[in-house]
């Protein structure tokens, strides 16, 4: 057994051994209480320490680890740092070129730009503030509660039914691993004028085809919680089997409500995968793009303006025609993308239970 021990402690161990000096890292075995004591500095270690007479191999073996590690780093590196670098670079460049690498010069115009600052092109560009972080926003914080809730709902169901258990699983987990332009074409069927919807409930709603803003807003967040709920309820159903049966059978005895034993058992038990749900959930839904394609085939081309901008089909919009604007646009959701997790995350130190 090994026992780590801060430098300013050290005299409570006084069976220990400690050579005293303030930048070393010491580690010595304890005969009489049969544990090994680490001496933990703050300070970087100059010289590599024994154990007994016996060079540590734990640390001087740490050259192995990198190893094993340099193919991800290498792949990181390449697909990922490079990328996140040369699009921030490539935002502050005037007019560039992404075919010939070709640029006008350094300058903030192109937030500004983006932004509805300043003019582009003899014109003002308001469609990412008008339409892309309204509706960006709208999906984030509908989509993701929404989800998460009904997630958690469907998990605790399936858990208590013993029998047909897998098989209800894999019918909720299909449409994870279904192609989503056919999952959008099935739900462009179900809410066109003449579809499914409107029959049922005896309306004539323009849903999708020719739609204002706040209507094509409901199938499209029908269309986003539906397709998000089998990753969700997976991640939740396996922590739900992981929770100490205790807890629910002193409930029981105690004669404790259902709806309290939800709130006061099971979702601080679960609060470890919510978390996990809540970040990722979010981080997708700033990047919604996909499901505005599957069900509306482009903002423009269904409901006939740009009515369902996201932040993210401005930077594709952009990509070809003005690369230095999609560049912006992409850090500029970065960045909100990054202070939200870390809103989150910090948010969830009272709330989390390990």
């Amino acid at each position: 057994m090994s026992m780590n021990v801060n430098l300013e402690s050290r005299q409570n161990l006084s069976e220990a051994s400690f050579d005293g000096k303030k930048d070393s890292f010491v580690s010595q075995y304890d005969d009489k209480e049969n544990v090994i004591v680490h001496f933990v500095s703050r300070k970087k270690l100059k010289e590599k320490f024994k154990v007994g007479g016996v060079l540590d191999n734990e640390q001087s073996n740490n050259w192995k680890a990198w190893l094993y590690l340099a193919p991800v780093l290498i792949l990181m590196a390449i697909f990922l740092i490079y990328p996140l670098i040369n699009t921030i670079v490539i935002s502050f460049l005037s007019n560039y070129n992404y075919v010939t690498g070709d640029f006008d010069g350094f300058t903030f115009d192109n937030f500004g730009a983006i932004l509805g600052l300043s003019e582009i092109n003899g014109a003002r560009d308001n469609r990412l503030i008008d339409y892309g972080f309204a509706n960006t926003f709208i999906l984030t914080f509908v989509t993701v509660p929404l989800a998460i809730i009904i997630a958690l709902l469907i998990a605790v169901l399936l858990n208590s039914i013993k029998w047909f258990q897998k098989v209800y699983q894999i019918v909720f987990f299909l449409p994870y691993v279904t192609n989503t332009i056919a999952i959008g074409m099935v739900f462009s069927v179900l809410f066109e004028d003449q579809g499914i919807i409107n029959y049922i409930f005896g309306t004539d709603i323009t849903w999708i085809y020719g739609a204002d803003r706040w209507t094509a807003m409901v199938p499209l967040c029908i269309y986003i919680i539906w397709s998000s709920l089998p990753f969700k309820i997976l991640i939740l159903l396996s922590g739900l089997q992981g929770i100490d049966k205790q807890y629910y059978q002193a409930a029981k005895i105690d004669s404790t409500p259902q709806w309290r034993v939800l709130l006061r058992i099971t979702v601080p038990a679960l609060s470890p995968q919510i978390l996990y749900l809540m970040v990722t959930s979010f981080i997708g839904a700033f990047k919604e793009y996909s499901s505005i394609v599957a069900l509306f085939n482009g903002p423009g081309t269904s409901t006939g303006s740009y009515n369902m901008y996201t932040i993210v089909y401005y930077i594709y919009d952009n990509l070809t025609l003005n690369t230095s604007l999609a560049a912006a646009a992409a850090v500029l959701l970065f960045l909100i993308i990054l202070v939200f997790t870390f809103i989150q995350l910090g948010l969830s130190k009272k709330r989390v239970h390990y």
